[in-house]
């Protein structure tokens, strides 16, 4: 037996936060009825589990995809805020995007069917640092890196820190573990920054390298971490 969300994930139907979503905005169905409360527990071997018409089964064959996501397209399953990243990669497997990179930025994101990956990946606790290259508006302010490196407050919650891996020229390396949605952007925004261009250089261990927007390839699950 595992909760539904956990085989919507294993299943490289939406990640587990995505998962819980889809149950709540009842569109998955359990020997055809409408389940709606997340922690729904299934029998992958006994019980039948319908998204989109389809019946879902775990797939034994785990996908792991280094893309470099455009500017302009979003980091989701679906289609209805703009572009999906998914509409860049062709593969029989059915994956889905690991953590989020949002519509105006560029950069390294992952895709698989491997949700226990998603899971290790976007949770703090387990500290994989995720890197960036900025472009600023205006040189960063030695105070103000203090501030971003000890963390910010934002609509009553505090935000952990960024490391500044290096700042000059308005351009800046930022490392980040936490990943709160468009984190940087904020962060910087309070401080009076824009971030003209950001772009994830690397997770985990994995690097963009020489990869061109739009590109993608096949990755082991080995070279993330």
């Amino acid at each position: 037996m595992m909760r539904l969300q956990k085989f919507l994930a294993d299943a490289g139907i939406a990640s587990r936060r995505q998962a819980e979503k889809l149950i709540a905005d009842r569109k998955i169905m359990v020997n055809n009825k409408i389940v709606t409360k997340p922690g729904t527990t299934v029998d992958p071997s006994n019980d039948q589990i319908i998204y989109n018409n389809k019946v879902i089964t775990l797939s034994s064959n785990k996908i792991y995809i280094a893309l470099h996501k455009p500017v302009g397209y979003v980091s989701s399953s679906s289609s209805e805020q703009g572009k999906s990243v998914l509409d860049l990669v062709k593969v029989k497997e059915r994956v889905y995007p690991v953590g989020r990179l949002d519509k105006d930025s560029s950069g390294l994101i992952i895709l698989s069917n491997d949700g226990e990956l998603t899971n290790k990946i976007t949770h703090p606790k387990f500290g994989h640092d995720k890197e960036y290259f900025l472009v600023l508006d205006q040189d960063l302010k030695s105070e103000d890196i203090k501030k971003l490196e000890k963390g910010i407050t934002m609509q009553g919650k505090k935000i952990k820190g960024i490391k500044v891996a290096m700042a000059k020229n308005k351009s800046a390396r930022f490392i980040l573990q936490e990943g709160v949605n468009r984190q940087i952007r904020r962060m910087l925004g309070k401080l009076g920054y824009t971030a003209i261009k950001l772009k994830r250089v690397r997770i985990g261990k994995l690097e963009l390298q020489d990869l061109k927007p739009g590109q993608w390839k096949k990755i082991n699950k080995s070279d993330i971490f």
